[in-house]
């Protein structure tokens, strides 16, 4: 049995699910890509039994075959071949060579049947669609703030929280909170459910960055993701995610505006001097200028910048991660940026000037006490 086709087009697809691949030691057949071949379509097929991706494409082919292939040795042969059409033959004990016009590849191979089967949606969810575009910026603005701490599993994922008036999707670490609120997309029933940290990395680093359609499924264990030639299925997080809404401060009367890339560069330059562990810096709010402070008692280090700013509110002095804020900033797409605060011991907001339409973006961060010679 064999089949033909292209190096780009294979390399491609297997790199896009590449990264649910297990590394799993207890069932190693999660190393390998999963081919099914039937009537030139091959689909193609990694797991971590966590995740789950798909990606097809046409081939030449007049046999229906189904067969294994070790992952990481199959994409480094692939990376080394120049574009040409590609022979893979395989033997009836799954052995597989590649020929190529530089030369003869073989490798080991399986049965295919022994792949963990793939959930299929149930249909109990309902679907939800949004272009590629637009859901690649959601995943880019809110993965940062996804929680890592395998205590606190609800935090360890993507909070979709899906509704007749619109979506919210949601991250947090406990110590700052992303919420991208989008009218424009609506659901008939409400819902919520929770996709973990690690499915999200891979979306974001994999959808196009065009108007592709990407429809959204759930079920009770599940989420689905599929973007035509591609697809991601995820085992749900099984846990009660935080009531978010309940630390998001309401009266903010001490307002902050100033351009983005103007704070975002100094805060690159002062967090270099602030103490690695908490990445603490300092910023004194006072009339139409900022000032921002990071020290390291320590190693005697420290740094001090004035910015110019608009800010409406009593004079304050108030402490944030500095590391964190840089990572916020970078996410927001703006020429201004708004701290709304109220008091150095409360969270403090930071919102774009302008908002896309139907889009409504909110990011919160915990301050931090001050210490040392501010």
């Amino acid at each position: 049995m064999k089949f033909i086709v292209t190096t780009s087009l294979l390399l491609k697809q297997l790199q896009n699910i590449s990264g649910a691949l297990a590394g799993n030691k207890v069932l190693p057949i999660l190393d390998n890509f999963l081919f099914d071949i039937k009537k030139n379509h091959l689909t193609l097929c990694s797991s971590d039994l966590e995740t789950s991706m798909v990606a097809s494409l046409e081939v030449e082919c007049k046999d229906n075959i189904k067969v294994a292939i070790e992952g990481k040795q199959l994409l480094d042969v692939l990376k080394n071949l120049s574009e040409q059409p590609l022979t893979f033959k395989v033997e009836e004990n799954f052995s597989v060579e590649i020929s190529s016009d530089n030369g003869i590849y073989k490798l080991n191979g399986e049965d295919g049947d022994n792949f963990p089967k793939i959930p299929k949606p149930s249909g109990d969810g309902g679907d939800l669609t949004i272009a590629s575009s637009s859901f690649s910026h959601i995943l880019s603005s809110t993965f940062f703030a996804i929680g890592q701490e395998e205590l606190r599993p609800a935090m360890t994922g993507l909070f979709f929280q899906l509704g007749a008036d619109g979506c919210n999707f949601v991250s947090t670490d406990a110590h700052r909170l992303v919420r991208i609120s989008r009218s424009d997309m609506k659901h008939k029933d409400a819902a919520s459910f929770i996709v973990p940290r690690k499915s999200i990395g891979i979306l974001k680093n994999v959808l196009p960055s065009d108007l592709t359609p990407v429809k959204i499924g759930y079920d009770k264990n599940n989420a689905f993701f599929d973007c035509g030639s591609m697809q991601l299925v995820c085992r749900l997080i099984d846990a009660k995610y935080p009531d978010y809404e309940a630390v998001i401060p309401t009266e903010n009367p001490n307002v902050l505006s100033i351009n983005r890339d103007d704070l975002l560069a100094a805060l690159r330059r002062v967090n270099i001097f602030s103490n690695k562990t908490t990445n603490q810096v300092a910023f004194n709010l006072k009339g139409s200028a900022l000032q921002i402070n990071g020290q390291d008692l320590e190693f005697s280090n420290e740094a001090n910048e004035s910015l110019a700013c608009n800010y409406d509110g009593a004079d304050m002095e108030i402490g944030f991660n500095g590391k964190f804020l840089i990572d916020m900033l970078t996410a927001v797409n703006c020429e201004t940026v708004k701290f709304e605060m109220s008091s150095p011991s409360r969270a403090g907001l930071v919102l774009p000037d302008k908002q896309a339409e139907g889009e409504n973006l909110l990011m919160l961060i915990m301050p931090i006490m001050l210490s040392g010679n501010y």
